[in-house]
């Protein structure tokens, strides 16, 4: 049902145990654990816009929470109309909430597409998905692409002694079917291994999740639910690769180690851009203010004198001719003015006075 996953996750290995077998050997335990390596960092390299975009969303997402609580706050009584106005609150500002899961709804698929990959190795188990079959018979039959050339080099690929593909809590019948490719490790062996790479996976882990809850604001850390995720990211799932390592083979741990490591270092180079981003951003208004600002030792202009102020022409802002002489001369010569702008004639006032005699 899953060979659509089994298919390309066996093939990435594949490649990659042909490039470093050609340099330490095909049964070389370094280049099978490479090859897991590089399988992750093939894949990470894959989805590296994806998980930008899915930090520019997070980091939008704490952006909107303002106007989100004041949605929720309005629409409290009416469920249907806030989920209308969140969904045009997201187009407006061009968010898609499915960016933030993407990197990860991608990463489970080929984690268990890699983790069976790996289990069919060692066909010998009566569990769950297991066939029960032989050494002999496991050793002879190809593992999706691997041919059976390929399975006995895995067989025999051993990490200080221990197999890729063993666990602590092995069956001994599983364990044995190492036997004729390197030996039955013990599992003090298998232990040795495993152990330092579930506390590097555990700790890794808890630095990741505090890389994240670090760059939250503080608006987005005091919401309930993302306060009850930060907890989980800092503690319990660091915790759960602890408790879970001694059931996962030593393959998928050094899987979880190369993964926590790309993603330390994903971190740093995507928030340092981002960071850089912003200050550039700030640098260029502040430029622009700078501009806008009047330049030091200049009296500000302004503008509504200027546009009261008599043009050349002897005529004002407002179209009135500007009078020559002081006012009383201008009184003697035209008379005084009306309202509107216009001259009195200077002997209408005489005229008057003699009609009346």
């Amino acid at each position: 049902m899953l060979d659509i996953i089994y298919w390309p996750v066996s093939a990435i290995l594949w490649f990659w145990h042909k490039a470093f077998g050609f340099v330490f050997g095909a049964d070389s335990g370094l280049a099978w654990s490479l090859a897991i390596v590089f399988l992750v960092f093939t894949l990470r390299l894959v989805l590296y816009k994806p998980f930008v975009k899915q930090v520019r969303t997070t980091k939008q997402m704490q952006e909107l929470q303002p106007q989100i609580k004041e949605l929720q706050k309005k629409y409290k009584n009416d469920r249907e109309t806030m989920a209308r106005e969140m969904q045009k609150l997201q187009k407006d500002h061009g968010f898609n909430p499915l960016m933030g899961c993407l990197p990860v709804l991608v990463q489970v698929p080929v984690f268990l597409g890699l983790f069976h990959v790996l289990r069919s190795f060692n066909r010998t188990g009566h569990g769950f998905g297991q066939l029960g079959l032989t050494p002999e018979e496991n050793a002879n039959i190809g593992n999706y692409i691997f041919s059976a050339a390929d399975v006995q080099s895995f067989l025999s690929a051993r990490i200080f002694g221990a197999p890729i593909a063993a666990f602590i809590t092995a069956p001994q019948n599983e364990l044995e079917g190492f036997a004729d490719w390197g030996g039955t490790p013990t599992r003090l062996t298998i232990a040795l291994v495993a152990i330092p790479l579930m506390v590097i996976a555990g700790v890794a882990t808890h630095f990741n999740a505090r890389a994240s809850v670090q760059r939250q604001t503080p608006e987005a850390a005091a919401n309930p639910q993302a306060a009850i995720m930060n907890k989980l990211s800092l503690w319990v799932f660091p915790l759960g690769v602890m408790v879970g390592g001694p059931f996962l083979m030593i393959g998928i741990l050094l899987y979880w180690v190369a993964n926590n490591i790309w993603t330390y270092g994903q971190q740093h180079l995507v928030f340092g851009r981002m960071e850089k981003e912003e200050e550039e951003k700030k640098a260029k208004k502040l430029e622009q203010r700078a501009q806008n600002a009047p330049k030091p030792g200049v009296k500000p202009v302004d503008v509504r004198k200027k546009q009261d102020a008599p043009a050349a022409d002897g005529s004002s802002s407002n179209g009135t001719a500007a009078s020559n002489g002081t006012p009383k001369q201008s009184a003697k010569q035209g008379g005084k003015r009306r309202p509107g702008g216009q001259q009195r004639p200077g002997n209408r006032g005489r005229a008057n006075q003699k009609r009346k005699r």
